[in-house]
């Protein structure tokens, strides 16, 4: 039977074998898939089938920023095992995503994939990758950040990154101050910059927590709307940046320190990922 180019790329992407042996495990086992991956498995051929529902919870979150520090990059490439995270050959193919993404600046993770490397693309490359180790790896994350000094900070162990976006700089070199603010992001986790930040569906369901607390506590039903905008403020206090408790001095808040550091510095926006 015929078979197509769609199906032996499928075949791969699924295996990781070759195209050439993709195509002619399909075409021997007439198009059947199962089959085909065991006449692949059968010939020695390192395979990565049945992978697909593994989950990957090691990997390394690579950055790169340009000169001036107007613009950062973070892709998080992601594997099983923290052995293969170490791994020589998947370090290098996460330095070479980054680069690619900084250099190319695609739409999507999907678009990021699609961009061509050497004579393959980077699907491929992972798809080759994941034959060869035999463990399942995927970009599972990728984000740009342009501004006024962008400050980056990836954590220990490179499973977490952080870009920072600081405004009103006054032209100083604030780095310091934006490592200090991407430390505070990777370690207390913020949901928003600010409470205007904040999801309105967030919004109502802390409300709703809010009012079933106080009802739960015993009082009265035409106190329940005040007590629950008050437990809202408290939490737009512990889960937004600005608000936040700057956990190097906790009598100042994140938007008081960095003004501190520069009348009327703050942060524009901030990206956070992480890999498990």
């Amino acid at each position: 039977m015929a078979i197509s180019a769609q199906e032996v790329n499928k075949l791969r992407q699924m295996t990781g074998a070759g195209m050439m042996d993709c195509k002619k495990a399909l075409v021997e086992s007439d198009g059947d898939f199962d089959k085909a991956i065991e006449i692949l498995r059968k010939k020695g051929q390192k395979v990565s089938a049945s992978r697909a529902d593994r989950e990957t919870k090691e990997g390394t979150v690579a950055v790169r920023t340009n000169a001036d520090n107007t613009i950062g990059v973070l892709v998080a490439f992601s594997c099983e095992t923290d052995f293969v995270a170490k791994n020589a050959e998947f370090v290098a193919l996460a330095n070479d995503l980054v680069s690619a993404a900084f250099e190319k600046r695609p739409a999507t993770v999907e678009a990021l994939k699609a961009l061509t490397s050497g004579n393959l693309t980077f699907n491929d490359r992972i798809v080759d990758m994941i034959g060869k180790i035999g463990e399942k790896m995927d970009i599972v994350a990728y984000e740009v950040m342009e501004g006024e000094q962008v400050v980056p900070y990836i954590h220990a162990g490179s499973k977490l990154g952080v870009l920072v976006s600081l405004k009103n700089t006054g032209g100083k070199d604030v780095t310091e101050a934006g490592k200090d603010v991407a430390m505070q992001i990777a370690a207390m986790n913020p949901v928003a910059l600010d409470k205007e930040g904040v999801d309105a569906s967030v919004v109502k369901t802390e409300i709703e927590i809010g009012k079933e607390q106080a009802r739960q506590e015993g009082k009265p039903e035409d106190m329940l709307e005040k007590i629950a905008l008050g437990k809202l403020n408290k939490f737009y206090k512990e889960n937004t940046l600005l608000s936040q408790s700057f956990v190097k001095d906790n009598k100042v808040s994140i938007a008081q320190y960095l003004d501190g550091v520069n009348k009327g510095m703050t942060v524009s926006a901030f990206k956070r990922i992480a890999i498990g």
